[in-house]
């Protein structure tokens, strides 16, 4: 795992001043080591932070040349069946005179035995790269399937810069600075800057599964899809896996199980995030299964008992057998991760279990340099209480007359949504049992505004969004991007939700929220789940293996019930939150109130004060819990204040 940075520019520049201060930005993303390398005459150079974890000989440094010398490569990732690639390589006779055992240096004979596009489509990884061809004098930048690892491309009249992040682009030449009112509304809608926006303008993020050869600096690249999800999911739909249940479990179980073998390869310590839930207890069983001895495994948990996992995931390492390290935080614990969220995550990001998904990465950290993870889970196997529900809200809403549903959407909404809460809380006390979800009264609220949803799209939209009108708040005129790309009208409800999540929700939050917690503490997580044979698998299962008499991840809980027995892992989801709401009434109020002062909205120029005004008082006087609306405005604010600052 490592840190990657390119410049190419047609301009008069100190090229290698340039580049060795974009490199050093992203020294947290590779501490063990650095290089930078230039073409002569060309005005082009790359500039690698190497974090050591296969082949810790200096024989894996980068910038790396092909044996051959036409390719130089900066790479963040790793390509996981790089042994059988190299296997085939040697079988083919190609000549290959083998310095090392790196997967950067089997890449590259790869890119000069078969081609750059037909060695993407045989790769197993994550990855994010920039290789430079010196026979045809061209710049190849591409993503891994999935969007695991960043790339963020700034362009200007005179050139390109790359980077691993956005904090290394601020070091290129002819860089500016101008938010992208887009990219804030995406922002306030979703809590995250969507794939291909970036917060500025100029900057983008390369898609995932997709290549670029720039021929010029200054020209318009290639463009190569060499991996549609889209179009996988829906060869596999065409090509329904046979069988009976146990047939499919047992399918299941042997993909996910070789995905797992395969990310387990590191020269390095190895351990794995283990929340108790069921994704994250499925890849420790598999790895436990197949390891000589106990997997390290890390939990965080909290005072608060509402979102306190850690006696599950306690009860799920004794029964496997691993060696389990917990922390239990203190409120003072969360909070101090706060100031450093801007710089951590580069770019306004508002999902705000990236303070828990930090802790357990600088905990895990202390005792290993990779982890796996559980994520992916949902998005694969249909774990999301919307992929169930949104086809059943619209089967039934779409038979209800507009009237109707708008006046069912107004009675539900009479009572606050802490009013919600209460009543739940009482219900649950008069019938003795503990509520069965976190917020109900946000999620009635939820509930309301998508009653009078006019499409599936537009009720996927409200509730996987937050803001209703975020351009309603802006002061600049902006569009918020809509998931309408994303959603595919050919599927079924269910499935064209999954899909949406997988190509929007998982690369811009749930990945993101990942790769920055663990490279800010210099770790590497891996993601299982993501191995392209489980994708494939995934959307060759019938819909009723993944929802099945409202069960979802069906035959995810079949295969982990071989490992775990079910009252272990059986409960309802959770989430790996924390309590924002009740911190923004007390310990951050202060915080936040500075950020949010109407005289420094007004200053910024980006907010309009009303509205933001009122979603604070509104949220402080306990009416409603608003803490995901006010989170995304309070991230943005803070991360400018450290941006401005060179955080």
């Amino acid at each position: 795992m490592c840190g990657v940075t390119g410049l190419w520019t047609d301009a008069a520049v100190e090229l290698d001043a340039h580049l060795e201060r974009m490199t050093d930005a992203l020294a947290h993303r590779g501490p063990d080591s650095r290089g930078t390398w230039r073409e002569e005459g060309v005005g082009l150079g790359l500039g690698h932070r190497r974090l050591s974890i296969v082949d810790l000989s200096a024989e894996g440094h980068q910038p790396m040349l092909s044996g051959h010398g036409r390719f130089v490569a900066v790479f963040n990732g790793e390509i996981y069946n790089f042994e059988e690639l190299r296997a085939q390589l040697d079988a083919e006779g190609q000549d290959v005179a083998w310095r090392g055992h790196s997967d950067t240096e089997v890449a590259l004979a790869a890119f000069e035995a078969w081609g750059v596009e037909t060695a993407l489509r045989r790769f197993n990884g994550m990855f994010a790269f920039g290789i430079w061809d010196r026979r045809e004098r061209c710049l190849w930048l591409a993503r891994d399937r999935f969007g695991e690892k960043p790339l963020y491309l700034f362009r200007h009249a005179r050139g390109i810069a790359l980077a691993s992040e956005l904090k290394a682009l601020r070091h290129s030449p002819g860089w500016r600075e101008v938010v992208s009112p887009d990219a804030l509304a995406s922002l306030l809608g979703y809590n995250y800057v969507p794939t291909p926006l970036g917060i500025f303008e100029g900057v983008t993020k390369l898609e995932p599964g997709v290549a670029l050869c720039f021929a010029r600096p200054t020209e318009e690249p290639r463009r190569l899809q060499y991996f549609s999800a889209v179009e996988v999911a829906r060869r596999a739909l065409a090509s329904p896996l046979p069988g009976s249940d146990q047939d499919h479990v047992d399918q299941v179980e042997r993909v996910l199980r070789r995905a797992v073998a395969l990310r387990m390869h590191a020269d390095v310590p190895l351990g794995a995030f283990l929340s108790g839930g069921i994704d994250s207890s499925t890849v420790v069983a598999l790895m436990q299964d197949q390891s000589p001895r106990a997997v390290r495994t890390f939990t965080i948990g909290f005072t608060e008992a509402a979102y306190d996992e850690s006696p599950q995931a306690a009860a799920v390492a004794r029964h496997l057998g691993t060696q389990h390290t917990e922390l239990i935080l203190q409120p003072a614990d969360a909070l101090a991760v706060i100031p450093r969220l801007p710089a951590l995550y580069d770019e306004p990001f508002a999902d705000a279990s990236q303070i828990p998904t930090f802790l357990v990465s600088q905990l895990a950290r202390r005792h290993v340099t990779v982890t796996l993870s559980g994520d992916g889970g949902d998005e694969l196997f249909g774990g999301y209480n919307r992929h169930a529900w949104l086809p059943r809200v619209w089967r039934r809403a779409s038979r209800i007359p507009s009237w109707i549903r708008r006046g069912a959407a107004a009675a539900l909404t009479v009572a606050s949504p802490g009013q919600w809460d209460g009543i739940f809380e009482q219900a649950g006390r008069v019938l003795g049992q503990r509520a069965l979800m976190r917020g109900p009264g946000e999620k009635l609220h939820k509930l309301a505004r998508a009653l009078d949803a006019r499409s599936p799209l537009q009720l996927y939209d409200r509730i996987s969004g937050f803001w209703p009108d975020p351009a309603s708040l802006l002061r600049l005129p902006s569009r918020q991007r809509a998931p309408s790309w994303a959603w595919d009208r050919t599927l079924g409800l269910s499935e064209a939700t999954m899909l949406a999540d997988t190509l929007t929700y998982l690369p811009d939050d749930i990945l993101v929220k990942v790769d920055r917690a663990s490279m800010g503490v210099s770790l590497e997580s891996r993601v299982p789940m993501l191995d392209p044979d489980v994708f494939e698998l995934s959307w060759r299962l019938p819909l009723d293996r993944k929802l099945r008499g409202g069960v979802t991840k069906w035959a995810l809980r079949q295969v982990l019930h071989r490992y775990v027995p079910a009252d272990l892992v059986e409960r309802p989801k959770c989430g790996f939150g924390i309590p924002i709401d009740a911190w923004l009434r007390g310990p951050l109020r202060d915080w936040a109130e500075a950020l949010l002062d109407p005289s420094r909205l007004r200053q910024d120029g980006f907010f309009e004060v009303a509205p933001i005004r009122a979603a604070w008082e509104t949220h402080l006087s306990g009416r409603a819990n608003l803490q995901y609306h006010l989170w995304s405005v309070l991230m943005f604010q803070a991360w400018r204040e450290a941006w401005n600052k060179g955080a």
